[in-house]
């Protein structure tokens, strides 16, 4: 069933007052997340964030989470595609779903959650003990906090990209896929050109949920080589 991206009931546009000691740029971001469609109805379904979304309109379009498949979630706090995992994926039938991020998470029933930096050397060895076997999908929604320099943010989430497609051609299994948060821009192409000779297709997807004047995107390769 492909998830909507529309929601219907569309209320009343809130409207927030500046508070004393509150930036205007804060009580902008605050009135945008009261009247997103997608914030609510995440609120409505339990989703931990609107992002959740993003990988059901990925999954939807090219039907990466299957049965009994084994996921690994890079950056996956506060959950909300962790969750998303563990609803598509059977774990009583040998799937399994892990996420690591630097902040704690809340448990989600049937995910596996570890706490560090993925960057950190030892944290690909931890997850693949986890692992415990080839995973079947790698995700990656990392993001460096932003610096407000484009060209510097640009640089920060290419080299997260790029360090989860090295610890997914470690994990992947034959015929395996890999999602990462991108930006667009210009030094995508080395991403994409390693990409390539490791999967059988590449593509960048800008989901509904990405919001429009957001340059993010995500680059989704399927069919690893091996």
């Amino acid at each position: 069933m492909k998830t909507p991206t529309r929601f219907g009931g569309r209320g009343k546009t809130v409207k927030v007052k500046t508070a004393r000691g509150r930036k205007i740029s804060s009580t902008l971001w605050l009135e945008r997340q009261l009247n997103d469609p997608y914030v609510q109805e995440a609120k409505r379904r339990g989703y931990r964030s609107r992002a959740a979304f993003k990988l059901l309109e990925l999954d939807s379009k090219i039907g990466l989470l299957k049965a009994s498949s084994r996921v690994v979630d890079l950056g996956a706090a506060p959950g909300g595609w962790t969750q998303v995992a563990v609803q598509k994926v059977r774990i009583d039938r040998g799937g399994k779903v892990i996420g690591i991020d630097l902040a704690p998470m809340e448990p989600i029933a049937g995910a596996t959650l570890l706490q560090g930096d993925f960057l950190a050397e030892e944290a690909p060895d931890r997850l693949k003990a986890v692992l415990d076997g080839p995973a079947d999908l790698v995700l990656s929604d990392m993001a460096a906090p932003s610096s407000g320099h484009a060209p510097t943010d640009h640089l920060r989430i290419m080299a997260l990209a790029e360090a989860a497609h090295a610890f997914a051609h470690e994990v992947l299994a034959p015929g395996g896929a890999f999602v990462a948060k991108v930006l667009q821009g210009g030094s995508e192409r080395s991403l994409r050109e390693a990409l390539k000779r490791d999967f059988t297709q590449v593509r960048h997807i800008k989901p509904p949920a990405s919001r429009s004047d957001s340059a993010e995107m995500y680059v989704v390769a399927t069919g690893f080589r091996g």
